[in-house]
């Protein structure tokens, strides 16, 4: 059994039904989207930049996001069994995370903060589609890739370390912290703080890593294009001088028998 059966992060396996990998494939990124509430909802509560009302209404819908994608790529698979149990962790959300039971929850407030841990269930679970994505040179991919991350780092950090100051000094600082640069003008000074910066600071350098890579990619890529391009034009060309030559020859044939 492989590592992501065990976390119940399996997604559709590649054996599966082709509407199931479409669907599955239709609904990564806006699961990803949701990922990305998370965070940003954990903050304005934290914060108090939104009611209560506002929070609970998010929290059905974020509950109804994760029961929506169970139940649509249940349906679409051939072996429900073996979705389901590879991706148990979409079970334990949909029965825990039931909003209405959070109500009377004596540690609600820990319970939310835990949520957070579905950011990185939901972003392990897209690793697969995000190697395919960047192997491809995509550089697009990888660019969105290092600016949610660094909005997500930033946003973490701000709360973690209150020495940070607010989010947008926490983005300046994850921004600088994965580009490698480091300026010192904001840094990290709780343990906690420091933790999550060890953890930024090697991701930014895989990251960047790939960031070059692919850029590198992008434009050699372009050239080779080109290349491939004038390679089948000059085939067509020859081609059409070698029908024409032929053509030629059986002329001349013909004229000298007759």
């Amino acid at each position: 059994m492989k590592v992501v059966h065990l976390l119940g992060i399996a997604g559709v396996s590649e054996n599966e039904t082709a509407a199931a990998r479409v669907w599955a494939s239709r609904l990564e990124w806006p699961m990803v989207g949701v990922a990305l509430w998370i965070v940003l909802q954990w903050y304005l509560e934290e914060t108090g930049g939104i009611s209560h009302a506002v929070a609970r209404i998010a929290d059905w819908l974020v509950w109804l996001a994760f029961l929506l994608e169970t139940v649509v790529l249940t349906a679409q698979v051939r072996d429900k069994r073996r979705y389901l149990l590879g991706n148990w962790l979409n079970l334990l959300i949909i029965t825990a995370g039931f909003p209405y039971f959070w109500q009377y929850a004596p540690l609600i407030g820990m319970l939310r903060s835990a949520r957070l841990l579905l950011v990185v269930a939901l972003l392990l679970r897209m690793s697969k589609s995000a190697r395919k994505l960047l192997s491809q040179h995509r550089l697009g991919t990888t660019l969105i890739v290092a600016f949610f991350t660094m909005l997500l780092s930033g946003i973490i950090m701000s709360r973690v370390d209150p020495s940070i100051g607010d989010v947008w000094d926490g983005m300046w600082w994850a921004w600088v912290t994965m580009a490698t640069v480091g300026y010192g003008d904001v840094v990290p000074h709780t343990g906690a703080g420091r933790l999550f910066a060890s953890l930024v600071v090697l991701f930014g350098v895989v990251l960047i890593s790939l960031l070059t890579a692919n850029l590198a990619a992008f434009f050699i890529g372009s050239d080779v294009e080109k290349i491939e391009e004038e390679e089948r034009e000059s085939d067509r060309l020859l081609k059409d001088i070698s029908a024409r030559l032929e053509r030629v020859e059986r002329m001349m044939e013909a004229q000298h028998r007759d």
